[in-house]
């Protein structure tokens, strides 16, 4: 699979196989994340990794899913995630863009993962003084977001957009999102 190919496959899933993700797949994302680009290569990009199952049903309660198909979009017990890995930003940095340094991270990191056949959902609605508190972070970081993996139980499509960014789950549970059209964002030389 080239690398434009994973860019088209890649989608977010919300339900995942209870089959846990091997730790040599969550540190190779890890490495391919401190890779990424840094503004002023300044690096305030950590990565805390939780595997353990008991800590990764405590890091479920405080995440939310899926606005608009909340509820029926929140993922069931038994198809919960199986690990997480948790993005801070280093604070004592001065550094005014980490949080584009993040997502250059996390960009690879889905990438990464998708060539291993785990699926990811980013997640940015976190409770993030009651994750800090269970996963002992200290104070001097700051929680950017959340990536939550699992190996796939749900399919996701690309839809044309008709008006409404709104993603929904067909009655096989399986997302649709709609997505704007290349003739529509696309601008060549002047606007």
């Amino acid at each position: 699979m080239t690398v434009y190919e994973a860019i088209l496959k890649r989608r977010t899933i919300r339900r995942f196989q209870p089959k846990p993700v091997p730790y040599a797949v969550l540190e190779k994302m890890v490495n391919s994340a401190r890779l990424a680009p840094s503004a002023a290569n300044l690096q305030p990009c950590e990565y805390l990794v939780v595997d353990e199952p008991a800590l990764v049903a405590e890091v479920f309660t405080t995440l939310k899913w899926a606005g608009y198909i909340a509820p029926a979009g929140n993922p069931p017990e038994g198809k919960r995630p199986t690990a997480y890995v948790i993005v801070l930003l280093k604070q004592e940095k001065d550094a005014p863009y980490g949080t584009v340094d993040a997502a250059a991270a996390i960009e690879n990191m889905i990438l990464t993962a998708l060539e291993e056949g785990v699926a990811i959902c980013w997640l940015g609605s976190v409770y993030r003084k009651e994750l800090a508190k269970i996963l002992k972070i200290p104070d001097k970081y700051a929680i950017d977001s959340v990536l939550a993996l699992g190996y796939p139980d749900q399919e996701s499509f690309a839809e044309e957009f008709a008006g409404s960014v709104k993603y929904w789950l067909d009655e096989k549970g399986n997302l649709h999102v709609p997505k704007r059209s290349l003739k529509e964002i696309l601008h060549h030389n002047t606007y």
